[in-house]
């Protein structure tokens, strides 16, 4: 089973909150971020590393979004 994008929300201060709509884009400096929601409307971001973003589209738990 695909492992969910987990993120820090900084709003309700809530750690490992699961990503849902998980779009990754690439960053100015080639580094990987993953953009969504955790459901309840607040906006979550993470840092990725390569492996992980790219494993994560494969899965089909995140978007491409470049």
């Amino acid at each position: 089973m695909a492992e969910p994008i987990r993120a820090y929300n900084v709003k309700t201060k809530e750690k490992n909150v699961e990503m849902k709509d998980a779009v990754i884009t690439k960053t100015a400096r080639g580094g990987y971020m993953a953009q969504g929601n955790d459901g309840k409307g607040n906006k979550l971001t993470s840092l990725l590393s390569e492996a992980k973003a790219l494993q994560a589209i494969q899965d089909g738990v995140a978007k491409k979004g470049w």
